[in-house]
């Protein structure tokens, strides 16, 4: 059996040591309750991080009044600790701290403990809080790149892209095709894990506003679903008919010229003046031939929105980009 240790682990295991240590040089009192807050407060993103950070440290501070006023106004009993928390964690919930609950309690049954109110321990507290959330904050800094492995995912989608056409190019010039269609599963499995990937990287990057790679594979996916819904239309061609190698040498065409790149509106033209030949062409001779040119005209119609999302996607980029620079002017 495998065992591996992950890079969030190693710096829990590190954020332990360092925030117990740190607690214990500057005199704190319960100091090992600092890395029990630092395990709390490291997270998978840095974004989280910080989220978590305040809530901790809002539901932490607010716990000490709270502690205060219940345990000095009724007395120092767990009944009145169940009684504190029917109130206090509703509120915290109301302020969408809601992480800051478990943490909380750590700073509640300190003060319990003590069966003391002073600001001494106050300031002990505040002191345990802010080196165990400050502590977990540090260690987040460091989150390893994932830009290589987006840019796998993306490279492997796309070539998964072109193996499909491919096979679409076969089936139509050959009307068969021994195929086992496993780039379908595959991509729609590397498109669901590439927008995780892609939305952790993004949760990386607070100064970030646009998540590029998490846009771009929700254009793949979206061109996805159209190329699932065209495989069916081309299998379904028994004959094939002289407008079916026009649209098989589109198809390898564009399958030769699948990248991150906006070529999208060249072959957007292309389909336009395809369709338009079609139109002039003589019409079909028999039902069969309908059929075919019929389903070869749907197909058409179907690849150029296709084209249209990663068109629009291009669109959007430049609109963003447009806007920052207005902004910065």
């Amino acid at each position: 059996m495998k065992f591996s240790i992950g890079y969030r682990t190693i710096k829990t295991a590190i954020g332990f040591a360092i925030a117990i240590l740190i607690a214990k040089h500057l005199g704190l009192q319960n100091y090992a309750s600092a890395g029990i807050l630092t395990i709390l407060c490291v997270q998978v993103t840095k974004r989280r991080s910080l989220r978590t950070a305040w809530d901790r440290f809002l539901a932490c501070v607010l716990a000490m009044p709270f502690s205060a006023l219940f345990f000095e106004g009724i007395a120092y009993h767990p009944i009145v600790i169940g009684i504190m928390l029917l109130v206090f964690i509703p509120i915290i919930v109301m302020l969408k701290a809601p992480d800051g609950i478990v943490t909380s309690s750590v700073i509640i049954l300190h003060i319990y403990m003590a069966h003391h109110i002073s600001w001494s321990l106050f300031l002990n507290e505040l002191g345990v809080i802010t080196v165990g959330i400050g502590v977990a904050l540090l260690i987040n800094l460091y989150m390893p790149s994932v830009d290589k492995k987006l840019r796998n995912f993306q490279l492997k989608i796309e070539e998964n892209f072109k193996i499909i056409f491919c096979e679409m190019v076969r089936y139509l010039r050959n009307g068969e095709s021994s195929w086992d269609g496993k780039e379908i599963t595959e991509s729609a499995n590397l498109l669901n894990v590439a927008k995780m990937l892609a939305l952790r990287d993004f949760e990386n990057h607070i100064l970030r506003e646009e998540n590029v790679y998490f846009e771009y594979f929700k254009m793949r996916e979206k061109q996805f679903e159209i190329i699932e819904r065209v495989l069916p239309m081309v299998t379904s061609l028994t004959s094939t008919v002289k407008q079916g190698e026009m649209v098989a040498a589109f198809l390898e065409e564009l399958s030769e010229n699948i990248h991150p790149g906006n070529t999208a509106y060249i072959y957007i033209d292309k389909l336009r003046d395809m369709k338009k030949e079609f139109e002039e062409m003589e019409l079909p001779k028999t039902r069969k031939e309908f059929e075919v040119r019929a389903a070869l005209l749907q197909l058409v119609n179907e690849m150029n929105e296709y084209l249209i999302i990663k068109s629009s996607f291009y669109v959007k980029k430049v609109n963003a980009h447009e806007m920052r620079k207005a902004e910065a002017n």
